[in-house]
């Protein structure tokens, strides 16, 4: 590809909400110098740099973004064994289900239960990837990046991340500082499988798997993900999303108690404790309780069918509207539950349910 950017480029179709409006600028990197230039273009010329991966955690704004969009796109996979297992090294521009698959195929236990998840590499360590019990901040040991600040290419060890739910310092602290150009995984060779969920758990047993192995493991959470409409096949319906679009909120254990108290004879809300003394919620049991049932539409945009956590798109949707049912759900819940729901993906170019 040509290393001067192109113009115009629309972004909907690498999108998998599949709605928005094109970027100002637009280049593919395959491969670091790409990446420098990319980089370098936008610092001489004063114009912003966003960085796209798979698509599949962004709402681009129906008039798109005045910026430079760059694409990953870095492929390659290598592995070294240690004393500690066995460090896998993945390339930002590496689908992500492709790296566990190859990571259960040979053995390596550690992202098993992050199957059939969209995306690629680059974007795991960022929003801290997480399912059924794992996150990749368990086996992350390096995310090599371009320091925007610096221009220089750094490695950044698992503290320096600050890995939390769903986030991370290159998500929050410091969201414009790096571009990830590949991440470290430690896995353990012949580790056993994680079940910890009790969707897993009852899957293995319908099929009365009572050892399971990585393989098994896998396979059930892509079969759990796909009663969902949770992995992105064509023909699905559902599949225009970005999957669960608000984050489940962890409250202080005496909120999650009122919440608990606002729900009243209602079925058992559930609620999971965390490590440091909060409580987990289930943003879908909340959507669901404020009224919203699975199927629900407003036009062009409503709730899959199989989940009310994400919300899918249909022809003729667009960005703000996307943003609007959004908004419905986040004030419908707080009016409600008196939780305020924050949303997973980012948003390009608009300013976002506020």
């Amino acid at each position: 590809m040509s290393l001067e950017p192109l113009e115009h480029v629309s972004l909907a179709p690498r999108c998998t909400l599949g709605v928005g409006g094109p970027a100002r600028w637009f280049m593919e990197a395959r491969d670091l110098a790409t990446v420098l230039v990319a980089h370098e273009w936008a610092r001489r010329r004063g114009v912003p740099l966003r960085v796209l991966g798979g698509g599949s955690n962004v709402v681009i704004a129906d008039d798109g973004v005045d910026a430079l969009v760059l694409r990953v796109a870095l492929r390659g996979v290598s592995a070294q064994d240690t004393p500690e297992g066995v460090e896998v090294t993945a390339a930002a521009g590496e689908p992500w289900d492709d790296f566990v698959r190859r990571a259960v195929e040979r053995g390596w236990a550690g992202v098993e239960c992050l199957s059939g998840i969209p995306g690629l590499v680059g974007a795991t360590p960022i929003q801290n990837v997480g399912a059924y019990g794992q996150e990749v901040s368990d086996t992350v040991t390096g995310v090599r990046a371009l320091d925007r600040a610096t221009g220089h290419v750094v490695t950044l060890g698992a503290r320096a991340c600050r890995f939390a739910y769903r986030d991370s310092a290159l998500k929050s602290a410091e969201p414009d500082r790096y571009i990830v150009l590949a991440v470290t995984y430690r896995l353990r060779p012949g580790g056993a499988p994680a079940v910890r969920y009790a969707d897993v758990q009852r899957h293995l047993d319908a099929r009365g798997v009572r050892h399971p192995a990585l393989g098994d493991v896998r396979q059930t959470v892509l079969s759990v993900r796909r009663t969902k409409s949770m992995v992105l096949e064509p023909g699905d319906e559902n599949a225009r999303s970005c999957g669960s679009f608000f984050l489940n909120p962890i409250l202080p254990a005496p909120d999650a108690a009122r919440v608990g108290e606002r729900a009243g004879a209602e079925a058992a809300m559930p609620s999971w404790p965390e490590p440091d003394g909060r409580v987990k919620l289930s943003a879908a049991w909340l959507i669901e309780r404020a009224g919203f049932a699975r199927g629900a539409r407003d036009g062009a945009v409503g709730l899959s069918t199989r989940h009310s956590l994400a919300i899918v798109c249909h022809d003729g949707a667009r960005a703000r509207d996307v943003l609007a049912f959004a908004r419905r759900l986040r004030d419908g819940v707080e009016a409600r539950f008196g939780v305020r729901l924050v949303p997973e993906p980012v948003v390009w170019g608009a300013s976002g349910l506020d």
